[in-house]
């Protein structure tokens, strides 16, 4: 668990800025006006509540800037001297105890000033001694704007710095620049760090994180060092001198045996023996990297020697507390970043080695004892000589190998492919799967149907003479059915009759096909008067003509369409018998009235019938009066709300304006207010 966290820390505004930060919010937060009528206790609440006010702002801002950055005696060592290292400690304190001065001169400011305004006398007097007030406290905010600066720079780059937790397991990367450190930290972790091939790439401690027998491990790659003196050391190198001093860590000490980083390994092997003292009490590793340039068998008989010299140094870090030496297995290891060879054996016995130190570290220590007094461990002890071996029985025996056996893996496609030559040489095939009766019929080729040839097996030879059959069949079915058309009730029609019945049919089927072509002109058709007819295509003489043609009586049909025309136009009003018989024989034949008034009385006209409501009319789908009124009813129901709230119909969302502007906007004038 990482306990420092420094993106948290609040951002430190400059001299300015704070000062308008403090004396808006008390512009906003405190009573603005005040007129001169007013008590004079009231007038010197007025200001002294500004001052305690712009006082208690100041405060809290600063304390939580002097509360958020750490204190460098407070926190663990690595990142006291960390800190010291990139700020230097002394300029760091100096800033966060001018803050501390600045918040307790303020402090004493308003102190003296609401003593002050306790005894004014006046407005002017009160006003005067509040705006002194609060120009002294921004005059001394001013003067600590150079460490407000600093502050913020620091802060930025602390933001920056990574989250290293220094109690949790850690392994250290160190050596010369450019001997591969970043490249293996980018191998066995999920960091990018930049690789470059010069030296100094690495300017600052870079974090990953990397995974170990269910363990969580961080890695921190360090800058390069240079074999030195310490006071010459720059910033960069003195970041990964503290990482080594107070990280308790397994030390990975990368040896360049190639010699392509710009130093010899003797150069590499004087910078071991100056800081060897930074790996007492911790796992050292020496891995010789890029071995696939140079082979560590390869180099020198003197660098062989180094080596060594420096592989038994490695071996007596361990003797901390009157330890043996570690074993030499894992003190010299080789790899090859480029090739990744060596990469993860170096990985888990850095691991494995600190793993060990921690567990024999807390096996020493005194708590464990309080964690043995719950252990107990049973060794049972045997009672005779007899053996008595573990009896499992053979259903378990024989179900544990076929699960065995049905482990066992199955080659699929793509392994066969693999083992073929690949895609592009393998092709796979698809008959190896049909069910036959005989396997060896699977890669038999098929026929090919070529000119008829190589597939007479699979034609029937009366193929030909079936389908005469079946066509001959076939026609006299179609004939059967076609003397059927032609029967009507199940007798015979004559010839004439017969051809009266297919000119009625084919007139007919024109009088649908006319239909439809009309029906689906319709809706872009006007509607044309009758008068306006030129064709006069349905008009009576045409009618009798065309029954009298096929041998029908057209004066029935001609007389009752005649009847409903003058119905619809209105006719002459025959006269009655009653009248008739007293005025003589001569008023029995029909006059044609002299008058217009008369002839428009005695002519009928139709009168439109009122029907009740609820009446059920054929075609609107109603079956009787009561679902005709219970459907009305529902209707003026939905319609209710829409009629309430003036809509047009359900379609109407018009939103209206609830809040006209003219009403509720501008000053009130003098009159009345209860519109508003």
């Amino acid at each position: 668990m990482v306990q420092y966290n420094f993106k948290k820390i609040t951002v430190v505004p400059n001299g300015k800025d704070f000062v308008d930060i403090i004396l808006s919010r008390t512009q906003r937060q405190t009573p603005t006006v005040v007129h001169k009528g007013y008590a004079i206790s009231r007038l010197r609440q007025f200001y002294m509540r500004k001052v305690k006010y712009t006082q208690q702002n100041f405060h809290e801002k600063l304390s939580t800037i002097i509360d958020e950055f750490p204190r460098l005696d407070d926190i663990h060592p690595f990142y006291g001297d960390l800190l010291h290292v990139l700020y230097n400690k002394d300029h760091y304190k100096l800033a966060l105890g001018q803050i501390n001065t600045a918040r307790n001169l303020i402090s004493k400011i308003a102190k003296d000033y609401v003593k002050l305004l306790k005894y004014g006398d006046s407005l002017y007097r009160c006003k005067s001694l509040k705006v002194a007030a609060l120009g002294r406290m921004c005059t001394v905010m001013k003067r600590i704007g150079p460490s407000l600066a600093y502050l913020e720079q620091i802060r930025q780059h602390m933001a920056r710095l990574p989250s290293i937790d220094p109690n949790t397991r850690t392994i250290l990367i160190c050596g010369y620049p450019n001997v591969g450190k970043s490249s293996f930290i980018n191998k066995i972790t999920r960091a990018d760090v930049d690789v470059q091939p010069y030296a100094f790439t690495t300017k600052s401690l870079f974090v990953g994180h990397t995974d170990y027998k269910y363990l969580r491990y961080q890695v921190i790659d360090t800058p390069g060092i240079l074999d030195r003196p310490f006071e010459d050391r720059n910033i960069i190198e003195m970041c990964s001198i503290t990482a080594l001093a107070h990280l308790r860590a397994a030390v990975l000490f990368f040896l360049d045996v190639s010699g392509s980083c710009g130093y010899s390994i003797a150069q590499q092997a004087a910078l071991f023996h100056s800081i060897k003292s930074l790996f007492m009490n911790k796992p050292l590793t020496i891995v010789c990297n890029k071995t696939d340039l140079q082979p560590l068998e390869g180099i020198s008989e003197e660098d062989m020697k180094l080596v060594m010299e420096m592989k038994s140094e490695a071996m007596k870090t361990l003797v901390a507390q009157g330890g043996e030496a570690t074993n030499d297995d894992d003190v010299l290891l080789t790899m090859s970043t480029l090739t990744e060879e060596g990469v993860i054996a170096v990985k888990n016995a850095a691991c494995e080695r600190l793993l060990n130190q921690r567990v024999e570290m807390k096996m020493k220590s005194k708590k464990i004892n309080d964690c043995l007094n719950r252990f107990h461990v049973a060794m049972p002890k045997p009672r005779d000589q007899k053996e008595r071996p573990p009896c499992i029985p053979q259903a378990v025996l024989e179900a544990k190998a076929k699960e065995a056996a049905e482990k066992e893996k199955r080659k699929t496609e793509k392994d066969l492919e693999d083992e073929n030559g690949g895609a592009g040489v393998y092709s796979a095939s698809l008959k190896k799967n049909y069910i036959l009766a005989n396997d060896e019929w699977k890669e038999d080729v098929l026929p090919e149907i070529l000119d008829g040839h190589n597939v007479y097996d699979f034609i029937d030879p009366d193929i030909l003479q079936r389908l005469e059959e079946l066509e001959q069949e076939e026609g006299i079915r179609q004939a059967e059915e076609g003397d059927e058309d032609f029967e009507m009730d199940g007798e015979e029609l004559t010839p004439e009759e017969k051809e009266a019945l297919a000119e009625i049919r084919k007139k007919k089927s024109l009088l649908i096909q006319e239909h439809r072509m009309k029906k689906s002109t319709a809706e872009s058709r006007p509607t044309v008067p009758r008068k306006f007819d030129k064709d006069r295509k349905f008009t009576t003489e045409r009618m009798g003509r065309q029954l009298s043609a096929m041998g029908v009586d057209p004066s029935k049909a001609i007389n009752r369409l005649r009847e409903r025309s003058l119905s619809r136009r209105g006719r002459k009003r025959e006269r009655s018998t009653d009248r008739g018989h007293d005025d003589g024989g001569a008023m029995d034949m029909d006059v044609d009235q002299p008058n217009k008034k008369l002839r428009l009385r005695s002519t009928s006209r139709s009168r439109s019938r009122s029907r009740p409501p609820n009446e059920v009319v054929p075609g609107e789908g109603f079956k009787d009066s009561f679902q005709k009124s219970k459907a009305i009813k529902l209707f003026k129901n939905s319609a209710k709300k829409r009629n309430k709230d003036a809509r047009r119909g359900e379609a109407d969302r018009v939103i209206p304006t609830l809040k006209p502007k003219h009403l509720f906007s501008g000053k009130r004038s003098i009159g009345k207010t209860q519109r508003r």
